[in-house]
């Protein structure tokens, strides 16, 4: 018996599917742009038929009496055992979307196909992933951040995600690291999201360029369009050794430390998987993350303190989203 399912991470930009095998992983895959014009009808309707295309070329070579089912990791707070997806903050107009049954419905009806999907936040996807598949394998409890537009969060107790009653549990980006602050995120002012998502990234270092406008290098790597600038360019500029760059992850780390050091106080957990795609600024952030986050907590709490890097990279949510068809890793 080899189990196989079908994984999905359904983004506000892109949606990326994968047949995953239980024991090979990634066996065919599918990226595809997300039609946030057509609706929700027309995103459900993509996703069904992204999905029937993956299961027909996946019965060519596996067993479909082995297939376990379609996993969907979404943004937004997700009930996972009702199936229901609330205000996914990159899908415009979505409210609060049944979209398991949805999905079901619309296998059956369009491409008649009868088959069990499993729902869950897009985060506690990814965090499954990296303990199914990836760097979290070696540990009982783990917390994951996902650094990329957003900064989400996903917990991992006794190798078991930990939802919480209404499945937010986990929702770093909404931690506040200074209410008097001027930066917004869903209409709360300070946090970790505001900060250090990608616009927040982007929006710190365009104040930094107009303080020290002959000070950096990083205009040139956008073509002096700084309406183009992203963390790309950030990382590339530092790894190249400009001054303001490496000082601007520098500070990024540091506050990313700051929301690890409130995780590891609350709920003493002290293996944090890092992931996502800012997370490839790799020690540029790193290292004054875990500096920031020993020297804010006690001296109690290092023991067995470890920044790890996720090892899944943009697929830990197509591999969480697949196991979530497996049960427990």
């Amino acid at each position: 018996m080899m189990r196989w399912a079908i994984g999905i991470d359904l983004g506000g930009t892109a949606i990326k599917a994968a047949v995953v095998c239980e024991e090979r992983g990634v066996l065919i895959d599918r990226t595809l742009l997300t039609e946030t014009v057509s609706g929700q009808a027309g995103i459900v309707g993509q996703l069904a038929a992204v999905v029937a295309d993956l299961y027909n070329l996946a019965c060519e070579m596996l067993d479909p009496v082995d297939f376990a089912g379609v996993g969907v990791g979404a943004p937004g707070a997700v009930d996972a055992q009702k199936g229901v997806l609330s205000y996914p903050p990159n899908l415009p107009g979505w409210g609060v979307v049944p979209l398991r049954d949805e999905l079901q419905n619309q296998l059956l009806e369009k491409e008649k196909l009868l088959m069990p999907v499993f729902l869950d936040n897009d985060a506690n996807a990814a965090a499954f992933g990296e303990a199914f598949y990836g760097a979290g394998r070696q540990f009982q409890d783990f917390f994951m951040v996902t650094l990329g537009t957003g900064v989400g969060g996903g917990i991992i107790l006794n190798r078991k995600l930990y939802r919480g009653t209404h499945g937010t549990a986990g929702e770093v980006g909404f931690m506040i690291i200074n209410f008097e602050a001027t930066t917004l995120h869903a209409g709360i002012r300070g946090t970790l999201e505001s900060f250090i998502g990608k616009k927040g990234i982007v929006d710190l270092a365009l104040r930094m360029i107009a303080a020290h406008p002959s000070g950096s290098a990083v205009s040139k790597l956008c073509n002096n369009d700084l309406t183009k600038l992203s963390p790309i360019h950030l990382e590339r500029a530092a790894l190249e050794g400009d001054a303001l760059s490496l000082a601007l992850w520098h500070r990024v780390g540091s506050i990313l430390g700051v929301g690890l050091a409130n995780v590891a106080a609350l709920m003493d957990i002290r293996k944090l998987v890092i992931g996502g795609g800012i997370a490839a600024a790799g020690a540029l952030m790193f290292v004054p993350a875990l500096d920031q986050l020993r020297c804010s907590t006690l001296p109690s709490m290092h023991e067995g303190l470890e920044l790890v890097p996720a090892l899944l990279g943009n697929q830990a949510g197509i591999y969480g989203a697949a196991a979530l068809c497996f049960g427990e890793p």
